[in-house]
């Protein structure tokens, strides 16, 4: 939580996502889960309703508790790996477009995309009121997760890699289009 993208990303939904959640559904609760969290993110604990944990051991218990996984980062780069763990674990997902940046996921299918307060806080809403919709994007989701990123998968990719190798050299073992040894490097 200590990471500018994520600090920020909390300090936005608690200040204009949350509060129009709170119209729609009172009693909803909001666990932020992270290691060393800035004194801003230290602060907002002080609503009510929310809870910072720091860094936890596991962070499994606090997402099988979620009905809905937020990601609302709004800038930033680098790996979207929570947004898989989420999904593997057949959690909905609610994110900014940022946040699902480079993922292959269908907005409406494997999560909802929402880049202002008041759509996020639509689909949030819609998520936990529309209990079929919301188990249909956690089993497309996790569907997903375990065709593309489960280890068989992985390790079947990588075998039809090595087979190619072994039969036919590097250059067609190797998906680009440019073979590596032509690349030049020196500019």
């Amino acid at each position: 939580m200590d990471w500018l993208p994520n600090e920020d990303a909390m300090l936005y939904f608690c200040r204009d996502v949350l509060p129009a959640i709170r119209a729609e559904v009172p009693e909803i609760g909001l666990a932020i889960v992270g290691r060393t969290p800035t004194p801003a993110v230290k602060k907002l604990a002080e609503e009510r309703g929310v809870t910072v944990t720091g860094r936890v051991d596991d962070v499994r218990p606090f997402m099988r508790d979620a009905s809905v996984y937020i990601v609302p980062l709004r800038i930033g780069g680098g790996t979207r790996l929570k947004i898989f763990e989420a999904m593997a674990m057949g959690k909905a997902v609610v994110s900014t477009t940022i946040g699902a940046e480079g993922l292959p996921v269908t907005d409406g299918e494997h999560v909802l995309l929402a880049d202002d307060p008041a759509t996020f806080a639509r689909a949030v809403v819609h998520l936990i009121r529309d209990t079929g919709h919301r188990t249909r994007i956690e089993a497309a989701a996790r569907a997903l997760v375990l065709a593309r990123y489960d280890w068989s998968a992985v390790a079947g990719e990588l075998e039809d890699a090595l087979i190619r190798f072994a039969s036919h050299g590097a250059a067609e073992a190797v998906p680009f289009k440019t073979p590596i040894s032509t690349v030049d490097v020196s500019s």
